[in-house]
């Protein structure tokens, strides 16, 4: 059986944990924040948990992921 390739625009955007909780970054950071509340900033440059229901496709794209 051959090896599964690493999708690798999915594993560039998600990050795995010890306790393999899937984070992912917020989107919308790179321009336009100066017109954001402090509280929308400051909630950007945060990672945030992955939905649960995207956890069975993410670990498909990015097989190897220890």
């Amino acid at each position: 059986m051959p090896k599964i390739k690493t999708h690798q625009a999915t594993a560039k955007r998600f990050r795995f944990t010890r306790r393999k909780k899937i984070m992912r970054r917020k989107g919308g950071q790179d321009h336009f924040n100066a017109r954001e509340t402090g509280k929308t900033r400051m909630g950007k440059r945060r990672d945030q948990d992955a939905d649960l229901t995207n956890h069975p496709a993410i670990n498909r794209l990015v097989p190897y992921h220890d």
